[in-house]
């Protein structure tokens, strides 16, 4: 059976309802009218979409492709391939390098970051919840993740990496054994998957299955350019959108009395779409040439991206690849791990293979530590005033405050501790005088256990990202804590551009029980108006 045989079956046996109401862009009207206009189709678009369509018209805008065009995404053991496919065309994982010189990447594909990261599901931690500028209402909250959760998330299989990890983290004081839960709690625990046991991939797409598909459409490569405000009066609104499709045609969703337009684009993209639309800094929409519409100096600001920092070691032993099932939680920083097999490129596999080379593949496992809340801050800016295509010019500043560094060091004696416990023995390999030794990939951790300024160098040296970067649009800076946009009526952003913190190890669950929660208040207002 060739692989595209596999696709076939996979789309065909998947639950994809929703593909009745997804079309490409080019096939939708100049203009069409709308309750609500959601602006794209990822982690809290795809739920806040089908929430409201509920009783109210929908038109979901993304500027991706979907997985009947890209079924790879949809198997596990493409989830590297995913992020190192990434291209600057129309793969699902969008590149971009951020100023500070870390590459990172953004979904563009009808799931967003659901359908191209690892698939970790755990919900988030009470801080976010306490310091998050919002008036939860927790049984809401609840329900709003159990919609989710029947629906796309399952329990891992923890296989041998990840055992080890769990049962090192415990050995080394990791505790206690939390077992198998979606909360966020101290200690060490298995986490939820949005991978089934078969290895498909099961991302908040299909929550659309459970939209009322008389009431919603859904555009695919639809690229929104900006926001359209209304100009006879002197408040500022919102009254629908332009967007272009792959033709480069421009159309206008335009809104239905008491509709709203809703910014879902990621942190990337929202702060981008407002900036591009007039919402933003005077001086610096002036000197780019942008019309004003509204004052709002917040826009692009406290831009936050949680680091990560990896101990590499190739294995001794025979060991499958695998996702993130096990985390450490402390106050301080999360310990996860994966394992997978990656392309080697150097001169060496040059000269020993001819040209073109068979793919070479080596297995590496990963034990990562990232950061909780770090202090430090960014800033997000145009690449250009005209082109919405162009992936913003960010710089997050990493470990710029002395505390952030101050928990790496913490996190990676943590990570030092953890690959010195017995369970780590295995998959050391024989070294000199009878001794065992770990084969590094990458920077080894340092010798001195005692060197801080080793382990700060080390911070430095291995920081990359955990993709979860959110702020931009922080709530009670640019929106309020109904997530409506200061200023502007019929305007909201309800994404992770709003969070001051990344909600808890991994922010997936947390931004699609979001889509959810705000979809049922927004419907819950709108009853009582």
């Amino acid at each position: 059976m060739s692989c595209g045989d596999c696709f076939f079956i996979i789309l065909h046996c998947a639950d994809q309802d929703y593909l009745k109401f997804v079309r490409d862009a080019n096939e939708f009207p100049s203009i069409e009218f709308y309750d609500y206009i959601v602006v794209g189709g990822g982690t809290v678009g795809c739920p806040l979409a089908t929430t409201l369509s509920t009783n109210h018209s929908v038109l979901l805008l993304e500027r991706g492709s979907s997985p009947r065009e890209r079924p790879e995404v949809l198997l596990q053991e493409n989830l590297i391939n995913n992020i190192l496919e990434a291209d600057d065309k129309d793969s699902p994982a969008q590149p971009f390098t951020s100023e500070d010189g870390v590459p990172n990447v953004r979904g563009r594909i009808l799931g967003g970051g659901t359908m191209i990261n690892f698939g970790f599901y755990s919900r988030a931690d009470p801080y976010f919840y306490t310091n998050s500028g919002i008036e939860w209402d927790m049984k809401l909250v609840n329900e709003s993740y159990k919609w989710v959760e029947e629906t796309i998330v399952s329990k891992p299989i923890v296989g041998t990496w990840q055992s080890s990890v769990k049962e090192a983290l415990l050995q080394v004081g990791n505790g206690p054994d939390n077992g198998f839960t979606f909360d966020h709690i101290i200690g060490t625990k298995i986490g939820g998957s949005t991978f089934d046991g078969n290895g498909r991939r099961h991302g908040a797409v299909e929550l659309l299955n459970k939209a009322l598909s008389n009431n919603i459409q859904v555009a695919i490569h639809a690229t929104v350019e900006r926001v359209i405000f209304s100009t006879n009066s002197r408040a500022v609104s919102a009254v629908g959108v332009i967007y272009s499709d792959s033709k480069g045609k421009l159309h206008q969703a335009m809104l239905k009395p008491k509709g709203e337009v809703i910014l879902s684009a990621g942190t990337l993209g929202s702060p981008q779409i407002l900036l591009l639309s007039g919402v933003g800094p005077v001086p610096y929409l002036s000197s780019l040439k942008i019309p004003i519409v509204k004052h709002h100096p917040s826009v692009g600001q406290f831009l936050v991206d949680n680091p990560r920092f990896n101990v590499n070691i190739a294995p001794s032993l025979e060991v499958q690849g695998s996702e993130v099932s096990i985390v450490g939680i402390t106050e301080d920083h999360y310990i996860e791990a994966v394992s997978g097999s990656y392309p080697f490129n150097s001169p060496v596999s040059v000269i020993l293979f001819p040209n073109p080379s068979p793919p070479v593949n080596f297995t590496v496992l990963s034990v990562i530590h990232k950061l909780a809340r770090p202090l430090s801050l960014g800033s997000l800016s145009l690449a250009s005033s005209t082109n919405v295509t162009a992936t913003p010019k960010v710089r997050f500043n990493y470990l710029s405050n002395p505390t952030d560094l101050a928990k790496c060091v913490l996190g990676t004696k943590n990570l030092d501790k953890v690959m010195s416990s017995q369970v780590m023995e295995k998959y050391k390999f024989p070294g000199l005088n009878d001794t065992k030794e770990f084969k590094f990939v990458g920077r080894s951790l340092p010798n001195d256990k005692a060197d801080d300024a080793a382990f700060e160098t080390y911070c430095r040296k291995m920081l990359t990202t955990m993709y979860h970067y959110h702020g931009g649009c922080v709530v009670g800076k640019v929106v309020d804590p109904h997530f409506s946009v200061t200023g502007i009526g019929a305007l909201r952003i309800v994404d992770g551009s709003t969070f001051n913190s990344s909600p808890g190890t991994n922010p997936q669950a947390t931004l699609m029980m979001l889509g959810r929660y705000v979809g049922l208040r927004i419907l819950e207002e709108r009853e009582s108006s």
